[in-house]
């Protein structure tokens, strides 16, 4: 169990800096990206012919690809349980209308347009079930999600460095596998997406960064607890119709590996950036148990690498409700 006061004074004494994260890390409404911006407009004259390219493309895309990126877009709606977990962590009051409660809506508010592209664009492009793909989010957000933070800040802000990395790698592959088969628009639309995860993953690795400095031993040990428990996706209660929370993940797991969007060996990437980010091998003025951790920390790449060369993934494709026969 962690010492909630003095993860609620370190929360208090980062929050003085939020307005500076904000101006760093966020882009104001006036000048960021909309999804209008990437998608046919209904009211020109070239909308149908629009829409019949973007149609075309979809069709082209691999199953497997194409899965994915319906699963980016399930994941990215369901944005209501992400803040509604932030808002409840250690240090966070969200009657507050500055600090790190201005930080999560203000994150929120960009994330949100990501589902919103992805969802327009899968809605236009004439291959998808739309109503399964709805009920999939709905059923997102009505499970929740059990990411293994619990309401500590030091354990979440470890989980978003890792998962906006992971989203950032998600969608920049997408976009690239797009690209290579003509599909400029949805590659756009992807570079975007991921070029907001990067700077997301950015924030919450700087927001590490100066808790290390404040707090190194607990720090180390939340990310030691991370990594032992192992870091789930959001969307790992993911389900089609019919079935029970998370049973559909694994088969959207072995698409994603298949297409080569996320991998085993991405996760071992991602792992491997955090410790050079944030100088781990070279954190001082550790207590025993935090120092034991961090040697932990260290030798988990080669740990996972050694285990990840002996998995293969899964030939069987799943054929997903989502995906129109």
């Amino acid at each position: 169990m962690y010492n909630k006061l003095v993860r609620m004074e370190v929360m208090r004494t980062l929050g003085k800096d939020v307005d500076d994260f904000i101006s760093s890390y966020l882009t104001p409404v006036e000048k960021i990206w909309q999804p209008s911006d990437f998608l046919p407009d209904p009211s020109s004259d070239s909308f149908k012919h629009e829409v019949d390219e973007l149609q075309t493309f979809a069709q082209e895309m691999g199953y497997d690809l194409f899965v994915t990126l319906i699963g980016d877009c399930i994941t990215e709606e369901a944005l209501p349980s992400y803040e509604s977990w932030l808002m409840g962590i250690d240090g966070v009051d969200q009657e507050e209308k500055s600090g790190w409660s201005q930080w999560i809506r203000s994150w929120t508010a960009e994330e949100n347009r990501h589902g919103d592209l992805l969802n327009k664009y899968l809605y236009l492009c004439g291959r998808v079930n739309m109503r399964e793909i709805e009920m999939t989010t709905q059923y997102l957000i009505q499970d929740g999600l059990d990411i293994g933070t619990t309401m500590d800040p030091y354990r979440n802000f470890v989980y978003t460095s890792f998962q906006e990395t992971a989203t950032n790698i998600s969608h920049r592959r997408v976009g690239t596998f797009a690209k290579q088969t003509g599909n400029t628009k949805l590659s756009r639309m992807c570079g975007v997406i991921a070029a907001d995860e990067a700077r997301h993953a950015k924030a919450y690795k700087h927001f590490v960064t100066r808790i290390l400095e404040l707090d190194p031993s607990e720090m180390i040990l939340a990310f030691e607890d991370m990594m032992r428990k192992k870091i789930v996706m959001p969307a790992h209660l993911l389900r089609e119709s019919g079935q029970k929370a998370g049973e559909l993940w694994g088969h959207f797991s072995d698409a994603a590996q298949r297409a080569m969007v996320y991998t085993g060996q991405d996760y071992i990437n991602i792992l491997s950036e955090l410790l050079e980010d944030w100088k781990i091998e070279h954190v001082t003025g550790l207590n025993e148990k935090a120092e034991r951790a961090q040697e932990y920390l260290m030798k988990l790449p080669s740990r996972l690498q050694r285990v990840t060369d002996r998995i293969s993934t899964p030939d069987l494709e799943w054929q997903f409700k989502w995906v129109k026969s």
